[in-house]
């Protein structure tokens, strides 16, 4: 009987063991996330821009950097694609208005040119490779971001979006003629109004 009982507690012992070490396997193989978040304000400004055109764009980019020979074990690349909304129209900052009462008249002009307004990007990686004296920095990963988003915005520029934009002056401006004569004004061009791009 006692024998029996012996068996027993060491197979209670075993089981509590086992039970104890795959809760703890379990628990400690799990990743452990903190995130900390601090906000800091650093500037509001007042805007007045009139977005006539969002394009969102997806273009494939490559990174490569290495030491004076393309080898890969001197070679850190990456490749990536940037996802991007690009939102072209007016800084209406840019533009002149005069009201006159006497005559119930607003003049605008002259009316700027369209322009790219704001690049929202963000960029998934594919493939990071790394070579045994050339790795990876945080400077690096910053570089690519600025060199993405300054590549998105020069193809954004060439490409038809500010020509799209333009072409939407006219809805501009029929919009400035409803708000003057709902206030009972007229609305009057100036003259030396710009001509966008077309």
């Amino acid at each position: 009987m006692r024998l029996i009982v012996k068996i027993l507690i060491v197979v209670l012992i075993a089981a509590i063991g086992i039970l104890a070490g795959v809760y703890w396997g379990s628990t400690l193989g799990q990743p452990k996330t903190e995130e900390n978040v601090s906000v800091v304000v650093e500037k509001i400004e007042k805007v007045a821009k009139l977005i006539t055109i969002e394009t969102h764009l997806s273009e494939i980019y490559t990174y490569k950097d290495y030491y004076n020979y393309d080898w890969s074990w001197l070679r850190k690349k990456a490749l990536l694609r940037v996802n991007a909304k690009v939102s072209a129209g007016y800084d209406l900052k840019k533009l002149n208005i005069r009201a006159d009462s006497k005559t119930r008249t607003i003049t605008i002009g002259p009316i700027p040119k369209v322009e790219i307004l704001s690049v929202d990007h963000s960029l998934d990686y594919f493939d990071v490779e790394e070579g045994v004296f050339n790795s990876f920095a945080p400077e690096d990963y910053n570089k690519i971001n600025a060199n993405a988003k300054a590549y998105i915005t020069k193809v954004a520029a060439n490409d038809e979006v500010l020509k799209q934009a333009a072409l939407q002056e006219n809805v501009m401006i029929d919009m400035m003629k409803a708000m003057a004569q709902s206030m009972g004004y007229t609305l009057v061009l100036d003259k030396g109004v710009e001509a966008p791009i077309r």
